[in-house]
């Protein structure tokens, strides 16, 4: 017999009482819980200050001491990053040339892909590492050579050469995202539109690219960034025509002057397009990092 008496009091504390092993896994979630909260914090404090300084009023915005929150809310430095600069040009160029670049790239991917997935050989091997020796050369190494290539054919200052030159550096990238995805496919799928009628390039079309929307989404949204983003190609091959906002944002920046408050504008305005297309095709993103996997 135990000296202590087994009262309702003494069996509800042993029952609730957390075991030692579960007190430790809860308080390892809160830590992990409290330090994915300050690593995001860090993340989103800057975006967050940009917003708050580009709605300052244009003084303010390059006072010293620095403020973090407005004294008052104004739209005037959205309205001078107009007047100043011509961004609704620059603007409305960065969005062709990467649109139209992510359109051609995923495209272009997704049929090499497709091809070098269905099609293996040890010449499409050579090809596939061909195509990543290629992306991993330093952009700064071949911008020159690039450069002379456009001026050679008179494609300089034109949304053209934007369009080819992002292109081309897009499409090694997409094929190697998009591979995995079409190798996740069963190959039934092919050999049954076959039977139906379809040839190689039908079934590609009205099959397998249906099935493979989320690494469609994802190729699209990592190329698009990366034309969008594009500060080095657009600086060189452009002067005045064809000028990307990234650099247009730039030249808010003299050797006499900083307008802070319309760069800031310029800069908000900039990062919204692409927010907007990860938040239309989020769902997309999300099922694409299963590599597209197909259950039956």
């Amino acid at each position: 017999m135990s000296d202590l008496p087994l009262n309702r009091a003494n069996i509800k504390k042993r029952v609730h009482a957390p075991s030692m092993p579960l007190l430790k896994k809860r308080l390892w979630t809160a830590f992990v819980i409290l330090l994915a909260c300050s690593l995001a914090l860090l993340f989103i404090l800057p975006y967050v200050y940009l917003i708050l300084t580009s709605l300052k009023p244009s003084a303010e915005a390059v006072s010293s001491p620095p403020s973090f929150w407005p004294s008052t809310f104004s739209i005037e430095n959205y309205q001078n990053m107009f007047n100043y600069l011509p961004m609704g040009t620059y603007f409305f160029n960065s969005l062709l040339t990467a649109g139209a670049s992510t359109a051609l790239s995923v495209f272009l991917g997704a049929l090499a892909a497709y091809g070098l997935s269905r099609f293996s050989s040890a010449t499409g091997r050579i090809f596939l590492l061909f195509t990543l020796v290629i992306r991993m050369v330093p952009m700064i190494s071949i911008a020159i050579p690039m450069y002379m290539i456009v001026k050679n054919i008179g494609l300089i200052d034109t949304q053209l050469a934007l369009i080819l030159v992002y292109t081309a550096i897009n499409v090694p990238f997409a094929i190697w995202l998009m591979i995995g995805f079409f190798d996740s496919i069963p190959k039934e799928y092919d050999e049954a539109a076959r039977v139906d009628g379809c040839g190689w390039f039908s079934s590609f079309l009205r099959i397998i690219l249906p099935v493979s929307l989320p690494g469609l989404a994802t190729t699209a949204i990592f190329t698009f960034m990366l034309a969008w983003n594009d500060f080095l190609i657009s600086l060189l091959m452009t002067s005045t025509m064809a000028k990307t906002a990234t650099v247009g944002i730039s030249e808010f920046l003299t050797a006499y002057n900083l307008d802070l408050g319309p760069m800031t504008a310029a800069a908000v305005s900039f990062s919204l397009p692409v927010m907007i297309f990860s938040f239309f095709v989020q769902r997309y993103i999300v099922s694409g990092m299963t590599l597209g996997a197909v259950k039956e």
